[in-house]
């Protein structure tokens, strides 16, 4: 079953862990372009890092992270150093997110890749490069370890242990209030809304 998008208030993400190591990932290789084509976002999920994958398929080392059984419906995605750089495509946090992602924590992110994101309700933590090195490797050592996000104490705990996190005091309000969730401010200030538009001639034409 498809883990539900996220929506309102988040507090904190518990699931799985599946390690991407590497820096500098772009946004090309998170979503090929050759994917940018697509109307809506709802089918980008598989093909999130189709060619990373499909390099590694045949390698001795074995599939890529998304592509082992151990890891299908892993959450929480660890990452390193300026995850999402490159271009600037929404793609990206999209097929991270319909692929399952629903926070990723890293040593640091690109800044609009982090802002896009934020948009989906995907928190974007970061750690110590020793910090996240052992993250990685307590989560490579037991996948099937289930890890705790949590926003407001910026830490994230699972496989028996505990690391500090970090996280700006605007964006963790965003999340942990549910502001970060444009739709829904909208539509619980429908009233609000329809009296704005009472008020502005221009607007109130159209809504005759």
């Amino acid at each position: 079953m498809a883990t539900p998008f996220p929506f309102g208030p988040i507090t904190a993400v518990t699931g799985t862990a599946v390690v991407v190591r590497g820096d500098d990932i772009d946004t090309d290789r998170i979503i090929p372009a050759r994917f940018l084509k697509c109307v809506t976002f709802e089918a980008l999920g598989p093909a999130a890092f189709a060619d990373d994958r499909a390099e590694l398929a045949q390698a001795p080392a074995g599939p890529h992270p998304f592509d082992r059984p151990e890891h299908q419906g892993a959450s929480i995605l660890l990452v390193n150093r300026n995850f999402g750089c490159g271009s600037s495509r929404e793609h990206a946090p999209q097929a991270l997110m319909r692929w399952g992602i629903r926070a990723v924590v890293g040593e640091s992110f690109a800044e609009i890749f982090y802002g896009n994101c934020l948009a989906l309700g995907i928190p974007c933590l970061t750690a110590s490069h020793e910090g996240m090195l052992a993250i990685q490797a307590a989560a490579a050592a037991d996948p099937a370890a289930a890890f705790t996000l949590d926003v407001a104490a910026q830490s994230l705990s699972g496989a028996d242990q505990s690391w500090a996190l970090d996280l700006a005091a605007g964006p963790r309000q965003m999340l942990s209030t549910g502001q970060w969730d444009a739709t829904s401010q909208l539509l619980a200030n429908g009233t609000a809304l329809e009296a704005t538009v009472a008020r502005l001639p221009y607007l109130a034409t159209f809504a005759a």
